[in-house]
């Protein structure tokens, strides 16, 4: 009999539709925070304004500095029929990886806004595409592309948040901390702060940054039977060596959200400080160098829930969220928080 650990069907709840939040509280750090501590399974009910209450004081924090770009865009084919794009993820000699509603076929022009042309190059299974951007003949670098981005993209809001982007969410949804461009999706467990209470936490707490440019692949359903089946999609990831001492050190840290988590798991399992990070947590597979996590309420049957498994076990974790639904929780990105000490 396979261990139900290791059964998706194991993650499964059940969310009532109300508790999906489509937009964030105001102010960001107003939202509810769920406190639980392994020592005796208790579970407090706080706000986030009230986090460092919590959170130990022989604690260093690191966060993720990435930045979300406009990666969604709007064109037409060759055929003048339309087309939308996602971009995921930049690759060698100026070619992207990303996602096309639509279909194409390899050599296919797509044309955008201000003279952007995508030219598919290849077309892959899962369903992701891989395209050259040119800008007037000229091919575009990673750099000059976000700058066309910013200018004629929009903000790739997760599929769960039923709407169109508005100006609002250009910086709604992006960290306080956010500098370098790459993500396709926030590191949401960063959205609560203020700049007052980040810049308490900071006086604090040594906190230090890494990068991990999330991706689309976050957001990609575990649809096998057993978790362990899945092809866990890899996001490219940087550590700065001002912050191996640290790493290196025996002292506690808390992972503001699953991308720093799974960043700093990496590290301690390979030694890499930058590349591909395709690490899958889960209670099989359990952290070897964080000690606490700060991040809100995942999906059913994500690798993000599963994660969260990583630290407390799965039937703890269910009943966290079993209790964060009785209690009226705002779920997902711009949802409440859960902090696990």
């Amino acid at each position: 009999m396979t261990n139900p650990d290791l059964l998706t069907q194991s993650y499964d709840y059940t969310l009532p539709e109300e508790l999906i939040a489509s937009s964030p509280v105001h102010p960001a750090d107003s939202a509810k925070l769920l406190v639980y501590n392994r020592n005796n399974q208790s579970i407090t009910h706080a706000t986030f304004t009230n986090l460092l209450d919590f959170i130990p004081n022989e604690c260093a924090i690191f966060i993720n500095d990435t930045k979300v770009i406009k990666a969604r865009i709007f064109g037409k084919k060759e055929s003048g029929g339309r087309v939308e794009l996602l971009l995921n993820r930049p690759l060698e000699n100026n070619r992207f990886q990303v996602m096309i509603r639509g279909k194409v076929s390899k050599g296919a022009k797509l044309y955008f806004d201000e003279s952007l042309v995508a030219i598919v190059d290849e077309l892959f299974n899962d369903g992701s595409r891989v395209v050259k951007f040119e800008l007037k003949g000229l091919s575009l670098d990673f750099t000059h592309l976000v700058e066309v981005l910013n200018r004629i993209g929009h903000i790739p809001l997760p599929p769960y948040i039923n709407r169109d982007d508005t100006k609002e969410d250009i910086t709604e949804y992006q960290s306080l901390f956010a500098t370098k461009d790459g993500a396709v999706a926030a590191p949401t467990a960063s959205l609560h702060f203020t700049p007052e209470l980040l810049a308490l936490m900071r006086d604090k707490h040594e906190t230090q940054t890494l990068t991990l440019h999330v991706g689309a692949g976050t957001f990609k359903p575990v649809d096998c039977n057993e978790i362990l089946l899945h092809p866990m999609h890899s996001e490219q990831f940087d550590i700065p060596r001002d912050a191996l001492h640290l790493l290196e050190s025996k002292k506690k840290i808390l992972a503001i959200g699953t991308t720093v988590t799974r960043t700093i798991e990496y590290y301690a399992r390979t030694g890499q400080i930058s590349g591909e990070c395709d690490l899958f947590l889960h209670p099989q597979n359990r952290p070897q160098r964080v000690d606490y996590l700060l991040t809100n309420f995942h999906l059913p049957k994500s690798t993000l829930i599963m994660l969260v498994a990583s630290f407390i076990g799965r039937e703890e974790t269910l009943r966290i969220y079993d209790e964060a639904i009785k209690m009226d929780y705002r779920f997902f990105s711009y949802g409440d928080a859960l902090l696990i000490l």
